[in-house]
């Protein structure tokens, strides 16, 4: 380790030895802090006015992470739910620091010091039926990509699957036959088996009769085979829920979201 600048190593170690080998954290934890490491380090760099690769471990200061945290909530726009996570990636490191660095540790629990964000915790809003159908009538079955937005909404629905956990969905997780099931692997690669209604049955078969995969590819992709963003279904569902308030206008005050079921 660099006497001189131990940062680059100790970051390294932190995602390739700690983080992979080590928690054996899966694809999307990392995922998630090494975006978050990303916007921290360009935004520490931006305000100490040097290149992102000079940053050195006492350029971060739990003053600097502060900052970031309330530039990714209020500049940024994120929720404070994001906010939270983001603190957690950098925590997570800095306690990784902790067990390599002792003279950091100073510096290590004034960061993990710094308080999660409490938000407000808002009343549940339900879609009753008419409004779940007046969505799921919203797709242009006739189109491949509208068959499988309607599989995914009814899925979703049915399943109550995190739309993560809907399209990391392979084929060979679902028994088709009679009682029909799917295996979903959730945060902290938990696993929990959920019943198919029949209808939700007929629409994943279709879907691959028309475009088929592999027992071990992502059943829920585009027009190139690649799967789906997170990002793009929230997309696409939000205009789907636009288009249904035209014939279900309780929609338009109503906030559908997908995590536990729509919500």
């Amino acid at each position: 380790m660099s006497r001189a600048n131990p940062f680059p190593e100790l970051m390294r170690a932190f995602f390739y030895e700690w983080l992979v080998e080590q928690r054996n954290a899966s694809i999307h934890t990392v995922r998630s802090y090494r975006d978050t490491w990303r916007l921290f380090l360009r935004f520490v760099a931006q305000r100490a006015g040097k290149k992102v690769a000079m940053i050195t471990l006492a350029d971060l200061a739990a003053s600097e992470v502060t900052g970031f945290l309330r530039h990714a909530e209020h500049e940024r726009g994120g929720t404070i739910g994001t906010r939270n996570c983001r603190l957690a990636a950098i925590r997570s490191f800095f306690n990784f620091v902790a067990t390599k660095d002792p003279a950091s540790i100073a510096q290590c629990v004034e960061i993990h010091n710094i308080p999660v964000k409490r938000a407000p915790v808002s009343e549940p809003c339900y879609l009753d039926p008419a409004e779940v159908a007046a969505i799921l009538a919203q797709p242009d079955r006739s189109t491949l990509e509208g068959m499988r937005d309607h599989a995914l909404l009814s899925f979703l629905y049915n399943s109550g699957a995190r739309i993560q956990e809907a399209l990391d969905l392979c084929p060979e997780a679902i028994r088709f036959d009679a009682p029909s099931c799917v295996r979903l692997l959730g945060k902290g690669r938990k696993e929990r088996i959920c019943p198919l209604w029949p209808e939700t049955v007929v629409l994943l078969k279709k879907l691959l009769e028309r475009q088929p995969r592999a027992p071990n590819e992502r059943m829920f992709v585009n027009r190139y085979g690649e799967p789906l963003s997170a990002s793009g279904v929230r997309f696409k569902l939000a205009a789907y829920v636009k288009a249904a308030a035209a014939t279900a206008p309780t929609l338009r005050t109503k906030h559908v979201g997908v995590g536990s079921g729509y919500v």
